[in-house]
């Protein structure tokens, strides 16, 4: 890649992570309106992809699909603790079982200003608007029992040292305390990492 074209990619890269910042917790719709994405439909969740949403891959979850997430969900039925463990292996999950018709197998973790627009990798609002979608389709089957999926939220604006980020947020119903579900900083198909949203605020740069 030339020094051009490798400038020319940071240069789109900071715009879409710019476009990260300045989010509340508030409903997740809103979030799809601002960024460009699709909500689930039904059993069909719509993948961004090529950073920015520039890309959205229809996946249709099967009935053998719901059962195991079922399952996976069971298993952390107990407390909203053993739920977000949960969430986290059924986000992860999905991200390998929509990776075929997506092209997203190959997804790398974390900032990748290399990949702008490349088919299948993902930038922060990709990943909060998939995790998301995500999020939204288990709720849709009332398979969380602990947690109401939010809005994503967005961090840093390169002011205060830290790149722009955002991440899926779910909220404990019971404490009423808003988490951080955030997929960005790993591979696909690896489990997210999940803290209070307030600790996520507070990283630096991305983790504390």
């Amino acid at each position: 890649m030339s020094l051009r074209s490798a400038l020319g990619g940071a240069v789109v890269v900071a715009a879409l992570l710019a476009g990260c910042a300045g989010q509340h917790v508030g409903q997740p719709l809103a979030w799809y309106r601002a960024q460009g994405g699709t909500p689930p439909s039904g059993d069909r969740v719509f993948v961004c992809h090529a950073f920015g949403c520039a890309v959205r891959t229809p996946v249709a979850i099967t009935p053998a699909d719901r059962t195991r997430l079922s399952r996976i969900l069971k298993a952390g039925a107990a407390s909203p603790a053993a739920e977000r463990k949960a969430i986290a292996e059924a986000v992860a999950w999905l991200e390998r079982r929509v990776a075929g018709p997506v092209g997203s197998g190959g997804d790398v973790g974390g900032l990748d200003m290399w990949n702008a627009g490349v088919h299948g990798q993902m930038d922060c609002i990709d990943e909060a608007t998939n995790t998301t979608s995500y999020l939204l389709l288990l709720q849709s089957w009332r398979l969380l029992r602990h947690h109401t999926v939010a809005s994503p939220v967005a961090r840093g604006f390169f002011l205060d040292g830290r790149y722009p980020h955002a991440t899926a947020v779910v909220v404990d119903d019971t404490t009423g305390k808003p988490w951080a579900i955030d997929s960005w900083l790993q591979a696909n198909g690896v489990k997210p990492d999940v803290m209070t949203l307030q600790r996520w605020f507070s990283s630096y740069p991305w983790r504390d």
